[in-house]
């Protein structure tokens, strides 16, 4: 398990290369879920998203063999942005695997920052594609599956509980767990009384599979919310999940989307579906809890463009 310890010291590691974001109230969310509302907004982060804190944690830990060598990723998205982009940063050559799905513009960024880009059919390919790599001597930089990068993301918590008023509930977004996982390690430590809760799209539901099986299995993927689609989560962010995290609730692609508009005309914030997935789930969380809740959201990221939520909300009637 990941302690605080492990979270402080990725925090002194990383903190002359990431933003430390905003924390900040937002009256617009708390008069439309009618609960203060404090949110963490990761999507000011550089590269746009969480992701580079766990990336740059995992770069600044490698060899000088390793460095030479080059890293390996795979990431529906936000992982390889911010891999292409630190690594690029700190003189390390970079492969980036990504399927189909995964939105034209994180491909152009990662290209853009001088990673070698390889694109899959389906994530399932991809992560094949990432083994066979790997086997070649590249370092993987696992999106979920590594203590470094877990610790790297759980300095999002750790900032939270320095930065934010009083909270009881925080909601967090899940893919493969790693954020979750970190920042619960961090609010567990910091804020023991907080409930924690993570969120997931219908047909991204790996942690949800998971602790209804007692363990990780893989899941079909079918959500149009790419950033959250891991064909299962792993053990490792399993077992911090199921040991930290109170609950985590399933939302559609249509309430994920729709919580994206929501972001931008309440909060003013511009956020992907994998943070407008909190919206609709804080509703769900205060209708639990009762009165004198105070959440806490992370704002996970921003990486989706205009072209991107307009297409999503006409495909589900929003506009």
């Amino acid at each position: 398990m990941i302690g605080i310890s492990d979270i402080e010291a990725a925090a002194e590691r990383i903190a002359a290369h990431v933003v430390r974001t905003p924390t900040v109230p937002s009256p617009g969310l708390s008069a439309l879920l009618g609960a203060p509302v404090t949110a963490k907004l990761e999507l000011l982060q550089r590269t746009g998203s969480f992701k580079v804190r766990g990336a740059t944690a995992k770069l600044l830990s490698l060899t000088e063999a390793e460095r030479a060598a080059g890293v390996v990723a795979v990431s529906g998205g936000n992982h390889g942005i911010a891999l292409a982009v630190m690594a690029a940063a700190l003189d390390v050559k970079a492969t980036v695997v990504m399927p189909r799905s995964a939105p034209a513009h994180a491909v152009e960024i990662a290209k853009d920052a001088g990673a070698s880009v390889r694109v899959t059919d389906d994530m399932d390919g991809a992560f094949s594609l990432v083994t066979r790599l790997r086997d070649e001597v590249l370092t993987l930089v696992h999106p979920f599956d590594d203590p470094l990068v877990i610790a790297g993301q759980g300095t999002v918590g750790l900032e939270f509980a320095e930065d934010a008023g009083e909270l009881t509930d925080v909601l967090v977004s899940i893919g493969g767990g790693g954020l979750i996982a970190g920042v619960a390690a961090a609010l567990r430590a910091r804020r023991p009384g907080l409930r924690i809760w993570g969120v997931e799209t219908e047909g991204a539901q790996a942690m949800s599979e998971a602790l209804a099986a007692g363990g990780p299995v893989p899941v079909a993927l079918s959500s149009i919310v790419s950033t959250l689609s891991a064909p299962s989560v792993s053990q490792l962010t399993y077992d911090h999940v199921s040991a930290l995290v109170d609950e985590v609730l399933v939302v559609t692609d249509r309430e994920a989307v729709q919580g994206s508009l929501q972001l931008a005309d309440h909060a003013k914030v511009w956020a992907e579906p994998a943070a407008g997935c909190l919206l609709p789930a804080a509703r769900r969380v205060l209708q639990r809890v009762g009165d004198g809740a105070r959440l806490g959201l992370v704002v996970c990221g921003g990486n989706a463009t205009t072209g991107d939520v307009k297409t999503w909300a006409e495909r589900f009637e929003l506009l």
